[in-house]
C-alpha cells in the first residue's frame, strides 16, 4: 500500500469516528438534562485514567491503556450502546460488537486495524493490568455521573443495588481504592436517598 492510500484509509476511519458523537448513552451529564454520548464518555474516561492511574493495583502502560479506552467503544458506531442493565440487549451484544469491530477497524491499514481490534478484544477479556484498569474506568465514570445527578438514571430505570454490584464485581481488580471510593461516596448514597433500590439485605450493616 502506498502512502497516499494508507493516509486515505486512516482519514476514512477518522471521519467515521464523528458518528460516535451521535451514539447516546443512558447516563446524564451533571446538569441532569442531556444524556452523554459515546465520544464524551470515551474522552472523560481517558482524562480520568491519566489523572487516576496512580491508583491502579498494578503498574500499567498508560499509553496502551488510553488507546484501549478510546478505541473499545468505537464498535458502538454500528452496534449501538448496550445499557449496563439491559439483559435482553446483552444477549446479542457480543455478536453485534464483533461484527462492528470487523468493519470499523477494517477501515484502517491492516497492521493498524489489527492492533486496535486486538486492544478491543483485550479490553473485553479483562485479563491484563491495562484492561483491568480500563474496565474500572469504564464502570466508574458513569457511576460518578450518577452521583452528580442524584441517581437520576437509576431512578428512571428502576435500577437495583444488586445490579450495580454485579456490574462492578471486577472493578476492584483494576483499582481497589477507586472502587472503595465509588462504593462509599456514590453507591451507598444512592441507596440512602432512595434512588438505587436496596434489594441486598443488610449490605450496609
Amino acid at each position: 500500500m502506498n502512502e497516499a492510500d494508507r493516509l486515505e484509509k486512516q482519514m476514512n476511519f477518522c471521519r467515521e469516528l464523528d458518528t460516535e458523537k451521535f451514539i447516546k448513552r443512558m447516563t446524564y451529564l451533571h446538569d441532569g438534562i442531556r444524556r452523554e454520548n459515546d465520544a464524551e464518555h470515551a474522552w472523560h474516561m481517558a482524562v480520568m485514567a491519566i489523572v487516576l492511574s496512580e491508583y491502579s493495583n498494578e503498574p500499567i502502560d498508560l499509553l496502551k491503556t488510553l488507546k484501549m479506552i478510546l478505541m473499545h467503544d468505537v464498535v458502538e458506531i454500528d452496534a449501538g450502546d448496550t445499557y449496563a442493565y439491559d439483559e435482553k440487549g446483552k444477549e446479542t451484544q457480543a455478536e453485534r460488537e464483533k461484527a462492528a469491530a470487523e468493519r470499523l477497524y477494517g477501515l484502517l491499514p491492516d497492521k493498524q486495524g489489527d492492533e486496535y481490534r486486538s486492544l478491543f478484544e483485550e479490553f473485553e477479556a479483562g485479563e491484563t493490568a491495562e484492561a483491568r484498569f480500563a474496565r474500572t474506568m469504564d464502570n466508574m465514570q458513569p457511576l460518578m455521573l450518577q452521583g452528580m445527578t442524584n441517581g437520576k438514571a437509576w431512578e428512571e430505570n428502576g435500577v437495583k443495588l444488586s445490579q450495580v454490584l454485579k456490574r462492578n464485581e471486577r472493578s476492584k481488580l483494576g483499582a481497589e481504592k477507586l472502587w472503595e471510593y465509588t462504593y462509599e461516596n456514590i453507591i451507598k448514597k444512592g441507596v440512602a436517598n432512595g434512588k438505587l433500590i436496596d434489594d441486598v439485605n443488610d449490605r450496609f450493616n
